[in-house]
């Protein structure tokens, strides 16, 4: 008799992983269910309750209900050091990060998936709305094996985005078993095998802190400081410069503004809690269309607004990403210096994916898009896909 696979799932308390468990028992594999500790400090948390305790306590009762083995393994001090305090830098440097997308990479599928492995788990699995494949390719006339990253079946909840920064060896060792599914068929399988989370409601919030008060949160690092709000009028002289046909890096440049550049018209507690395309917390009236954020200067503390969502400073049809910090999940497509790819590509999650091209460069790759994008955020991460396959992603810089 062949010895069953064994799966660890990442039980995260929520409906998608509890399915996952449950799909992954009916194909037959041997299913552990571990819920991951990330979080201690419940003083910036929102709401009173404690949402880790409550989360743990829902997957403790899943894997109860499937009978598979459970535990709960504390990362807190990894996640620390991986994810919070890489926000607090990126926050501090006027950027705005995506914990989300580095909790894939650095907590779930390497921390985790080494203590699965270490568990003797063939397969590591989450709750993700995305799918793998393999394929072959022939590379200098030899065979290999490639593992792509596909998007969830569900158009409404597509997470690959928040996996754009896996690797193949990440995925050779992962399954996602809801990826095929639509959201309301989850929630009915949930219900029909009577799993407690059949009805909860989907997280919100930071990966795996639950509901966080971003401005205090930073504020236990990141002093307020008052700085001024400047209004700049959409008629400002350099959007007209702002040439459509330039050298990429001129349709990728950031507009760069100094404080004459426009009136100021309110102050706000810290440039670097603020980010791009933000209209809430400006808390300046009486006036005709919303404010936008359309810059943040952190060296000078101040923040830089137009009006409306149709602002000139709000759109731009480029963006640049370092060397070092362009990643290939498909390596075998990786662009040589001087080629350039047609791809579809989006700059933040649910963002409907728009055409653009790669342009490698010796110093990274211009990603230049058909249409202006509006609000592209430095730190944020930029993904890029050729039908439903994700081929690669780069932090904005």
């Amino acid at each position: 008799m062949k010895k069953k696979q064994r799966v660890v799932v990442g039980l995260s308390g929520g409906v998608d992983s509890s399915v996952a468990a449950y799909l992954l028992q009916k194909q037959g594999y041997e299913v552990i269910g571990l819920f991951m500790k990330n979080w201690h400090d419940d003083s910036v948390t929102i709401s009173n309750d404690c949402p880790w305790l409550d989360d743990s306590n829902d997957a403790m009762l899943v894997a109860q209900k499937l009978n598979i083995p459970f535990q709960t393994v504390d990362l807190s001090e990894q996640y620390k050091e991986r994810i919070v305090d890489y926000m607090f830098r990126e926050y501090k440097m006027g950027r705005t990060p995506n914990p989300d997308v580095l909790c894939n990479r650095e907590i779930k599928f390497d921390v985790f998936m080494k203590i699965a492995l270490e568990l003797g788990a063939d397969y590591v699995a989450t709750g993700h709305y995305c799918r793998t494949s393999t394929k072959v390719v022939y590379e200098n006339g030899k065979e290999t094996k490639v593992h792509q990253l596909l998007a969830g079946k569900d158009p409404n909840k597509d997470q690959s985005y928040f996996l754009c920064q896996l690797s193949q060896e990440q995925l050779a060792k992962t399954l996602f078993p809801v990826g095929e599914l639509l959201k309301p068929e989850v929630r009915k399988i949930a219900a029909a095998q009577d799993l407690v989370t059949a009805e909860k409601r989907d997280s919100q919030g930071l990966c795996f802190i639950g509901k966080v008060r971003l401005p205090e949160f930073l504020q236990q690092q990141l002093a307020p400081k008052e700085g001024a709000i400047v209004e700049v009028a959409s008629d400002f002289e350099g959007y007209t410069t702002a040439s459509k046909e330039g050298t990429l890096a001129e349709i990728s440049a950031k507009f760069e503004y100094k404080k004459t550049d426009g009136e100021v018209v309110g102050t706000h507690q810290g440039a670097h809690y603020f980010t791009n395309g933000q209209r809430k917390g400006l808390a300046v009236g009486g006036k005709k269309e919303p404010l936008f954020v359309i810059a943040t200067d952190v060296k000078e503390n101040v923040i830089y607004t137009g009006q409306g969502k149709n602002h000139p400073g709000l759109y731009r049809r480029g963006l640049f990403v370092k060397a070092e910090e362009i990643h290939w999940v498909r390596e075998d497509l990786e662009l040589a210096i001087d080629e350039t790819l047609d791809v579809m590509a989006r700059i933040r999650y649910r963002q409907p994916l728009q055409k653009a091209t790669l342009h490698r460069t010796i110093s990274g790759l211009y990603v230049i898009f058909t249409t202006p994008q509006d609000a592209i955020t430095e730190g944020q991460f930029v993904a890029w896909y050729q039908d439903d396959e994700l081929l690669g992603s780069g932090v904005i810089s």
